[in-house]
């Protein structure tokens, strides 16, 4: 299975539509690729919290409908990220999904909004539930950021048959290691593949961390990017996760208390 992190570098001189136009043209270059990734916020900028209100839409608007078409052109999964989404008074976080077809096969509004040196916190209402889709693939569920931190989420999905662990970020550089820690650590407690798309450059004087990441379900780094603009590419076995579950069980093993 051929998986690819689109990692964004965000340009605060860059308009939304500016910079959808050339994230579309990245994508073109991943045709035959089964599954491909991006980040969080990337059109509007995660830490451009003035042009939230401005550059919300609802879900199915512009950017939904970009995607769509993207998906079923390069017939991929397609992982958009997360845009700033409006409904009603309301304003989320909220990452979509696409299959081969360009059908919105999954929404995912953020639960653990960030509050430490952000506005997420107070412009944002946060999300409710737990998101596990259904691809011809396996069983993917789907995480925004700040999540990582909170493992309980993610144990969520593997109760609800979750093999494939899927992270939308703008991880900062100065949190560095803690991204690199629990990419890993998520991925082998959970003994899932895990893939995060993570943004690159500097967002209102916020310097992105990049390294977005493939990791198995050891919780080995099989691909990474660094600390510009590129594109992971690498291929997965997912075939990997039954057998790993099966020869250390560990799953199984659990006790709850």
């Amino acid at each position: 299975m051929k998986v690819a992190s689109v990692q964004i570098e965000i340009k605060d001189d860059e308009s939304k539509a500016q910079r959808i136009r050339r994230v579309e043209s990245m994508l073109d270059e991943l045709e035959g690729y089964d599954l491909l990734v991006l980040p969080e916020i990337w059109a509007t900028g995660y830490f451009s919290f003035e042009r939230y209100q401005e550059e919300s839409e609802p879900i199915d608007g512009y950017f939904s409908q970009t995607f769509s078409a993207k998906a079923r052109s390069l017939g991929s999964y397609l992982f958009a990220g997360s845009f700033v989404e409006k409904d009603g008074d309301h304003l989320y976080n909220t990452s979509v999904m696409f299959d081969p077809q360009g059908h919105r096969i999954a929404t995912y509004r953020k639960i653990h909004l960030f509050r430490y040196g952000s506005d997420e916190g107070k412009l944002l209402t946060r999300g409710d539930e737990v998101t596990v889709v259904d691809t011809t693939f396996g069983k993917v569920g789907l995480a925004t950021c700040y999540d990582l931190r909170f493992p309980e989420l993610f144990r969520k999905q593997v109760d609800l048959g979750a093999e494939l662990l899927l992270v939308t970020s703008a991880w900062p550089h100065r949190r560095l290691a803690h991204w690199n820690l629990f990419n890993q650590v998520r991925a082998l407690e959970n003994q899932c593949f895990l893939i995060s798309s993570n943004c690159a450059g500097t967002n209102k004087g916020n310097f992105l961390g990049g390294h977005s990441q493939v990791v198995d379900p050891w919780g080995t780094v099989i691909a990474s990017g660094g600390e510009q603009e590129t594109i992971v590419k690498t291929e997965i076995d997912l075939k990997q996760i039954e057998h790993i579950r099966e020869t250390f069980p560990q799953l199984k093993h659990r006790v709850l208390t």
